[in-house]
């Protein structure tokens, strides 16, 4: 088999580019298994692609920061040999926030993925928890190094636990050199030696080991504390080699300076296991606990090296069972009493080195590596499987969250659903809008219709008193209010006036009793002269779907139906102006919530059956589908820019918004009813999916905590705050898609239990 590899690499000085360059060497052991021709994908941490000169089996480089490059990358990949990809991850390895550039990577590769993970967090930030839990979904097994790593992806980020391979640290495959050239250099030469290696920065504590040397020193005078290393590039950016020089300064202080030596390089793997085998205890000082992993200590063990350590979780581990020696953090004097006994007792020390070099033998990279060949066959083998399969369900409805109203209800209070929120906390200090309250009626409905939520029927009635008492007294609505109940604007726009009469007509087709039916029927009544008044497209639009609604209920009634063809009118005709041979829309520019306009037209030719109708919605939808799903997902219109008919290559691609893939499920949905075709469904659910990660950032808006929705997609990822508009346009959504699973159960004859308890639930 043939593996492509995403990581940085050498001659990168990086921890996890050595670990990358060690592990596919230990996985090319195996010459029968693997292929000579595996490849490396390489991060690059400059703009500058020659920034390192890599070796022949890199083949492809990415800029940390290009967003294209990833694109290209996974690219590269589909269209190369490769049967599977491994892909070393760390949050600091990959551009944008805590890395979110690498999800479109990973979500366009078409092999196998095995990710390894060098750092899991205990208390994850939401977009650090997004990132690992898209991760684990699109990779067919997660790899961690400790135990503690497997509890936490199980307990915290809910990644099931047979998708999560333990897989130890590897070490370097070596024995102690009979003459280590290392012992007789100066450093070491006649000195007790404790020893630290890796990239220095300030979270590591050195200045705890050199707190220590004084009393350490006043027992073993012929200590030498050696730092094997260069400062960690981020750091040499940002403060240059202030850290190393406050250690210097520090050891002056203390009168130690004779007592330590920092050696400022970057040592081959080989040296670096002379170095360890030569010292007498090797210390790792970490600050904190939050260390899942850490490569420098498991090459000490590997080595058969005395570690002391500060009780990190990689280190409570690994220095198990006498392994090695704890002390706590920043405890300097804990360690000068640690040091100094072992240096009195060298049986003691002895028996350490000795325990650690037992268990490094099975850490080794050979046998490491042969673990990594059967998970990479396993996955091939699980891959080709899923590929042959057949008469999979088009809407999975395990992928879709559980049903829930908490943040629909936490949003509204006895007057209304509140338009706004900060994260996922009502922002009181905006008030209320008559278009959120009426789909917040919408929603109410169909949750009852669905499930007979008795938490729906109880807020329906407070958003229809909204919509009540917003109504003026010619019939128009209003449409904001402020947290006091005062009306902050005359009369309402177009937009929310047509999404009002949306929902009345819902309401009086659908009512739950006709109470509810008789008073949505007097508010819809009072505003039908303001029908003819209407000029804007999506006005039109929204009131002729509440229209479509009020006739299912009410199909003898002229006068509506006669308003209700008058409507159709102006977007035919918006529609025959600006179509042009590469334009098939009712507008010179696309803008938001377009699925609209088409859904408004099926709902013309669903009633009336005018084939013209039924032309310009078909032409229109399918002229929208080639702008928004040309990728395999969702890519709306952005609303910071748009999409003009004159310079089409231009569309604008944030900030994406919930109701432009409401109208978009809404749309298809809609035109299966009509046709029955199929593949309306699978694009109504390629749209769905957006909301829970399939989009261009391959972020979820839909929150599993809170149970709301983020208010958009931006650039830099998913806007945090959870409003009405968003919420409300998801959990719309998830109901029509449960609607069609229905539908699409009723066409294939097939209901499965997972299909049953989604309908049902």
């Amino acid at each position: 088999m043939k593996i492509a590899y995403i990581s940085t690499y050498p001659p990168r000085e990086c921890g996890i580019a050595t670990f990358n360059h060690n592990l596919l060497r230990a996985i090319g052991y195996d010459k029968t298994a693997v292929s000579d021709d595996s490849y490396v994908v390489a991060m690059n941490d400059s703009d500058h692609l020659d920034e390192y000169e890599y070796p022949k089996e890199v083949k492809y480089r990415i800029r940390q920061e290009n967003q294209k490059d990833y694109i290209r990358a996974a690219d590269y990949i589909n269209t190369s040999l490769v049967d599977a990809c491994i892909m070393e991850h760390e949050f600091g390895i990959y551009g944008g926030e805590h890395g979110v550039y690498i999800l479109p990577l990973i979500a366009r590769l078409q092999k196998p993925l095995i990710t390894i993970l060098h750092t899991v967090l205990k208390d994850p930030s939401y977009m650090q928890l997004t990132i690992i839990r898209e991760i684990a979904k699109h990779s067919s097994r997660i790899v961690v190094m400790s135990h503690r790593a497997v509890g936490f992806l199980t307990g915290v980020y809910g990644i099931p636990f047979n998708k999560i391979q333990l897989i130890e640290h590897g070490v370097p495959d070596l024995e102690p050199k009979t003459e280590n050239p290392v012992k007789g250099s100066l450093p070491f030469k006649g000195k007790k030696v404790l020893f630290t290696f890796g990239l220095i920065s300030r979270n590591k504590g050195l200045e705890t080991v050199i707190e220590a040397l004084p009393k350490i020193v006043e027992k073993n005078p012929d200590v030498m504390y050696v730092v094997l290393g260069t400062t960690h590039p981020g750091v040499i950016r940002s403060s240059g080699e202030e850290y190393r020089d406050s250690l210097k300064r520090l050891a002056r202080k203390l009168n130690v300076e004779e007592n330590v030596i920092f050696i400022n390089k970057f040592v081959s793997e080989e040296q670096l296991f002379d170095y360890l085998t030569a010292c007498d205890m090797y210390i790792t000082p970490y600050l904190n606990e939050a260390q899942i992993t850490s490569g420098t200590l498991s090459y000490a063990i590997g080595a058969g090296a005395a570690v002391i350590s500060t009780p990190y979780w990689h280190a409570q581990e690994l220095l198990a069972d006498d392994r090695g020696r704890l002390f706590d953090f920043k405890d300097s004097e804990a360690l000068a009493t640690i040091v100094n006994e072992l240096f009195e007792d060298q049986d003691k020390l002895n028996t350490l080195k000795a325990n650690a070099y037992e268990y490094g033998i099975h850490l080794r990279w050979p046998s490491t590596g042969q673990v990594f060949v059967d998970l990479l066959d396993e996955a091939i083998t699980k891959s080709l499987a899923e590929k042959d399969s057949s008469g999979k369900q088009i809407i999975d409805p395990d992928a879709m969250p559980s049903f829930s109203l908490a943040h629909v209800q936490r949003l509204t209070d006895d007057t209304g659903i509140v338009q706004h929120a900060k994260f996922g906390i009502p922002n009181l200090k905006e008030g209320y809008c008559v278009d959120d309250n009426a789909r917040a009626l919408i929603l109410a409905i169909m949750a009852y219709q669905q499930n007979k939520s008795k938490v729906a029927l109880e807020l329906l009635p407070v958003y229809l008193s909204y919509i009540q008492y917003m109504q003026c007294d010619d019939g128009n609505f209003r449409n904001f209010l402020s947290f006091t109940r005062e009306y902050l604007d005359e009369v309402g726009s177009e937009d929310s006036f047509g999404r009002t009469i949306w929902s009345l007509g819902y309401l009086i087709n659908n009512a739950p009793n006709n109470s509810y039916r008789e008073f949505a029927r007097e508010l819809f009544s009072k505003s039908v002269p303001h029908f003819q008044k209407l000029q804007h497209l999506r006005g039109i639009g929204n009131t002729m779907i509440g229209l479509s609604n009020y006739l299912k209920a009410h199909p003898g009634d002229d006068y509506v139906r006669e308003q209700f063809d008058q409507l159709a009118e102006p977007l035919k005709a918006a529609y025959r102006k600006n179509k042009r041979k590469n334009w098939h829309w009712f507008e010179e520019k696309m803008t938001y919530d377009n699925g609209i306009l088409p859904l408004a037209m099926l709902s013309h030719y669903q009633c009336s059956r005018d084939k013209e109708s039924l032309e310009i919605a078909l032409e229109t939808m399918e002229f929208l589908s080639t702008k928004t799903l040309s990728h395999g997902y969702l890519n709306p219109v952005g609303n910071d820019g748009w999409l003009y008919r004159d310079n089409q290559n231009e569309m604008a691609l944030y900030d994406q918004q919930a109701i432009e893939t409401m109208a978009m499920v809404l749309m298809y949905f809609k035109a299966y009813e009509i046709t029955r075709d199929l593949s309306y469904i699978k694009q109504m659910y390629v749209c769905y999916q957006w909301f829970l990660g399939e989009n261009s950032l391959h972020l979820p808006l839909f929150d599993h905590e809170t149970k709301g929705c983020g208010d958009g997609l931006q650039p830099q990822g998913v806007n945090r705050n959870q409003g009405a508009e968003s919420t409300l346009a998801y959990w719309i959504s998830h109901l029509v898609v449960l609607k069609a699973l229905e539908y699409e159960y009723i066409q294939s004859g097939d209901l499965s239990n997972s299909v049953q308890k989604q309908v049902l639930n």
